[in-house]
């Protein structure tokens, strides 16, 4: 195995965007691969990981990867078209470059969900950070125990991955549950907040670890119903989204209590974080 790539956290590195793949209104996949092959050899992460975008002349922005970290060619990322730079990001197409900071910040405890069921929850369209634990545990489904996988949207037409969903359900041991606050004509999933279809999970809650992503009004609502399930605070694992620039915990914008979100998280153990988590102005 190549060893693990060292650059000045600071230092953009070139990468070619191999293909550009739309996956719903305002939201698409860059596949980049690095333009050195040995920074694309070397270069590694961990599911729940982020990288710095950046393109010239625009700026750049934290963006989570949802590719394998075992994939060694290519490394993806879904990207919402949302403020200057990822609407710039979105004019991109194949052969195209941009630069590439990370990665950054600490991932999902993928160790330490191994030989347990997992249960990941994510809400609205911000699921990009678990799709590389969704990768990563059907890449080496015999490591792991029932896989439930929960999405809940506002409107059923925001789902942006149904192929996928129906793919995973095909998966042995594993559940694919779908909410939508609103759904349209005969949407077959449930009608109503996510949390409503917690009562279908499939897990032995002395063995469960639970990853979840999401609003933290939604969160919140999660935890509390895990919690009346009997999970505990200790197996419930939360991703946190902050206004990230610097990557590095030296600007402050995303300082979360005494942590920085970008050096300390982006995921956070429930149990590190619940006398933060909700309170306004954190």
């Amino acid at each position: 195995m190549p060893e693990p790539l060292t650059v000045s956290p600071y230092q953009p590195l070139e990468a070619e965007i191999l293909e550009r793949v739309p996956e719903a209104r305002n939201m698409f996949t860059l596949r980049l691969r690095f333009t050195d092959p040995d920074v694309q050899a070397r270069y590694s992460f961990q599911p729940g990981q982020f990288n710095m975008l950046y393109l010239y002349g625009v700026g750049e922005v934290p963006i989570s990867v949802v590719s394998d970290p075992s994939d060694e060619t290519v490394v993806d990322h879904t990207i919402r078209a949302l403020g200057r730079v990822t609407r710039a990001l979105g004019r991109l197409n194949a052969g195209d470059r941009i630069g590439v900071r990370g990665p950054y910040g600490r991932g999902w405890p993928m160790r330490e969900a191994e030989q347990r069921d997992v249960v990941i929850i994510t809400g609205g369209l911000g699921c990009a950070p678990v799709v590389s634990v969704i990768n990563y545990v059907l890449r080496r489904r015999e490591r792991f125990g029932r896989l439930n996988i929960v999405q809940g949207v506002k409107h059923s037409n925001d789902f942006i991955w149904k192929d996928r969903y129906d793919r995973w359900r095909q998966v042995p041991n594993t559940r694919v549950l779908l909410a939508a606050d609103e759904g349209a004509a005969l949407w077959p999933w449930h009608v109503g907040h996510v949390t409503e279809v917690f009562d279908k999970l499939e897990y032995d809650r002395r063995r469960v670890i639970v990853m979840m992503c999401g609003p933290e009004g939604m969160m919140r609502a999660g935890v509390h119903l895990l919690r009346e399930q009997g999970v505990s605070d200790e197996d419930i694992w939360v991703s946190m989204e902050r206004n990230m620039h610097c990557a590095v915990g030296h600007c402050g914008h995303c300082q979360f209590g005494p942590r920085f979100v970008c050096r300390d998280g982006p995921v956070f153990r429930y149990s590190e974080i619940e006398w933060l988590f909700g309170e306004k102005g954190f």
